[in-house]
């Protein structure tokens, strides 16, 4: 394994690129401008990114709509790509050091997470929806002797992939995978604070062998650049990842426009619910801190909220504050570190004054709830659970989005479910049963894209994932069923004599 000196080592000797990657090569932004991406474990800027606006995006689309039409990409045989992506899974593998120390520098993320998680999963989710490329069917459909009824896919033409920060190379891979793998162009817009890995994976994509056009990258401000691809009348497709606030403005942009579909993958505030014939307390305390501080919190699926009965949560409390005393926040370079910094100040703010909110409303502070390695420059806060948060508290219902968690009682389980439910999201959820009945009957009753039982996670790339309510909208990543929301079907009707 490398060492936290070897890991800084190498951050000393990285060139970084900011400048944009459009129809098959980098480029400056056309007005020059750039802005700088920082470290938020430190607070010192990383390098200069291109900024760009509705100019860079026209040329993008410009030169995706050309590539689409010409069938370079879209009209080439399934085998072929499936094999130049392939190429691509196997490129983000072969540079796995460094697309991971750039996520732990831009993002904050840990290195042994970016290492053991985001990169290798980014390249077998490439890999598994390129094993799906020449594996789907098209059908006839059973409308009699007298014709020959075709129901077919076709590629949708210009995506453009709007991403999130917290998971820059995994949501790129969610998005393009299967885009490209149907034959799509792909325009992506990563978020302004987490470019640079995105940027080298764009340099990947043509080493692989995908076209000039076929994949572009546009860096810039959701403002610009993201709100330019949401209006562009030549935008077939957008696919979002982020808040459900932002998710809700493509919606906006698509309907004041061209009716481009649009897939949004959005916020969650998402229960775990204990039941009380739970015997093995400490797996559940495990998995619980997992989701919730994993990635800091700054996870869409994270386990922001513990149902527990009276019974169980003073048991789970203590086990849980002695799981974390095992998680070290700390430099994102080290791979002992467990919680790495937050995004930025903004969000660091905004995730102290939940704190403050949450204390002032009657929650009890059982540990954390503080800035922490303030001298780094960083934006680090302390992992913090509260007790005695009743559903109404806002620490309950809106998503923060960092390391917090909170515990909330109840009485039975149809207050649990009903509990569970009374949010305006529905993305994720986890339940802890010991009983088969219990897992297969509240599972079912709970309002969330995801329900895992015993464990904590989101499935895997064969599963779908996306939400119910105001966590989702149009369709869901991962698994075949993302193919299909990047294609059209189209029926051909051949009538016979």
């Amino acid at each position: 394994m490398t060492t936290y000196q070897e890991w800084k080592q190498k951050a000393q000797a990285l060139s970084l690129d900011g400048r944009a990657f459009i129809a098959g090569q980098r480029c400056p932004a056309a007005s020059d401008e750039t802005f700088g991406t920082l470290n938020p474990s430190t607070g010192k800027v990383l390098a200069d990114v291109a900024k760009c606006d509705a100019k860079d995006v026209d040329r993008a689309v410009v030169a995706a709509k050309e590539a689409f039409e010409s069938g370079v990409w879209s009209k080439a045989t399934p085998a072929h790509r499936k094999t130049v992506l392939l190429r691509l899974a196997q490129l983000i593998e072969e540079n796995s050091k460094e697309l991971a120390l750039l996520e732990a520098l831009e993002a904050g993320k840990p290195i042994s997470e970016c290492m053991g998680l985001d990169i290798p999963e980014s390249a077998a989710c490439i890999r598994w929806h390129a094993e799906v490329t020449d594996k789907r069917y098209d059908t006839l459909s059973p409308s009699g002797a007298s014709v020959v009824s075709m129901i077919t896919r076709e590629p949708i033409g210009v995506v453009a992939a709007v991403l999130p920060w917290n998971f820059p190379a995994l949501m790129l891979a969610w998005k393009i995978g299967p885009a490209l793998s149907v034959g799509n162009s792909v325009i992506v817009k990563p978020a302004e604070q987490t470019s640079l890995s995105t940027l080298r994976i764009a340099d990947l994509v043509t080493e692989a062998g995908v076209p000039a056009g076929v994949f572009s990258v546009v860096t810039g401000f959701g403002e610009s650049a993201g709100q330019a691809l949401g209006r562009h009348a030549d935008v077939d497709l957008v696919a979002f990842t982020g808040s459900t606030e932002t998710g809700k403005r493509f919606l906006h942009y698509s309907a004041d426009t061209n009716l481009k579909r649009v897939v949004l993958e959005c916020g969650g505030k998402n229960p775990q619910v204990v039941l009380p014939d739970v015997a093995n307390l400490d797996a559940v305390a495990e998995q619980a801190v997992a989701a919730a501080f994993w990635n800091m919190g700054e996870n869409c699926s994270a386990g922001s909220r513990i149902l527990v009965p009276s019974t169980t949560k003073a048991t789970l409390l203590e086990k849980m504050q002695a799981v974390l005393d095992g998680w070290k926040t700390g430099d994102p370079l080290d791979p002992d570190v467990k919680l790495g910094s937050l995004i930025e100040e903004k969000h660091y703010e905004k995730v102290l004054a939940h704190v403050e909110k949450a204390k002032a409303e009657g929650a009890r502070l059982v540990c954390g709830g503080k800035a922490t390695l303030t001298e780094t420059g960083g934006w680090f806060v302390e992992p913090t659970i509260f007790d005695n948060v009743t559903p109404g508290m806002s620490i309950a219902r809106e998503e923060v989005f960092g390391p917090i968690v909170c515990i909330i009682e109840y009485a039975d389980v149809d207050e649990a479910v009903r509990i569970a439910n009374d949010t305006c999201y529905g993305l994720a959820a986890s339940l802890w049963t010991d009983n088969v009945n219990n897992a297969h009957k509240i599972a079912a009753r709970i309002r969330a894209g995801t329900v895992t039982v015993n464990c904590f996670g989101e499935g895997d790339l064969s599963t779908p994932f996306g939400g119910f309510k105001q966590s989702g909208f149009g369709g869901r990543d991962k698994s075949v069923y993302a193919h299909d929301q990047y294609c059209e079907l189209k029926t051909t009707w051949l009538k016979l004599d």
